[in-house]
């Protein structure tokens, strides 16, 4: 029986960016981005803060649409927005997305967030889509909170509840946008250690915009590097190879919070 790395060692492309250049109007963010991220990969996109992380990750989830170039997902033939409105649609339900805050409906349970996108898009009974949504709770460790709200619970625990959602539909891609943020360093290891357990456990190709260093060099497989100055990118690759081979100041400075520079 193959390993998770053995299979994660046959490289197949997931998400190709071409050339793309993201832009509010006239004013561009960022242009000629050109990367792959490899099926069952965590895939990080990192760089400093205005960089436009979170706004290429919003073009990744079909939220804008490129101001130049194209995004090919696997199993596809045209890039997203080249594709009929219902096949952009089908495409989408593949998708699960944890936004920084959870993003929860206060007024609902727990279960009732999760059980939010079944009811929409699942045809099922009421005790099947509950049992589902005890089940995705369970699995990022909130079995037994299925009737607490958002208000009753804490900041780690809201990430894994929005997480249990983004899951609902049983995605083969998770989006996370800076899932440590707010977080105390123990509970954000432990969504770290959560994040790989779900990569290996559900095959999974997982994405995530993040600046903590710590769960970079904990998490990630292959990496962009976005510099605001240049509005490009400038670095992809293994985070520890980046830190161990690159010689762009900038990058070394990143992965190194500027240590070096001070010590120099």
């Amino acid at each position: 029986m193959s390993s998770a790395s053995e299979e994660r060692g046959k490289t197949r492309p997931k998400i190709t960016v071409s050339d793309l250049t993201m832009a509010y109007g006239s004013s561009v963010v960022m242009q000629d981005l050109d990367f792959t991220i490899n099926e069952r990969d965590i895939f990080v996109i990192m760089g400093g803060s205005g960089s436009g992380k979170s706004t290429l990750l919003r073009h990744l989830v079909g939220l804008h649409e490129p101001a130049r170039g194209t995004i090919f997902y696997q199993g596809t033939s045209a890039g997203f927005w080249e594709m009929p409105p219902p096949e952009r649609e089908r495409l989408l339900r593949r998708f699960g997305v944890l936004y920084q805050g959870g993003a929860l409906w206060s007024s609902m349970t727990l279960a009732e967030n999760v059980a939010l996108p079944l009811q929409e898009y699942v045809q099922a009974g009421a005790e099947e889509i509950s049992a589902v949504s005890s089940l995705k709770l369970a699995l990022v460790g909130l079995a037994g909170f299925e009737e607490y709200y958002p208000s009753e619970i804490s900041g780690g625990m809201t990430k894994r509840a929005g997480l249990a959602r983004a899951m609902a539909l049983d995605p083969d891609v998770l989006f996370f946008d800076e899932p440590s943020a707010g977080l105390d360093p123990l509970s954000a290891r432990r969504l770290d250690d959560l994040i790989l357990d779900l990569r290996d456990s559900l095959g999974a190709t997982i994405v995530v915009v993040t600046h903590e260093l710590q769960s970079i060099f904990a998490i990630a497989d292959n990496s962009v590097f976005l510099d605001g100055e240049s509005k490009t990118m400038i670095a992809s690759g293994n985070p520890k190879e980046l830190l161990a081979g690159s010689k762009d100041p900038r990058v070394r400075a990143f992965l190194t919070r500027g240590e070096e520079t001070s010590r120099g």
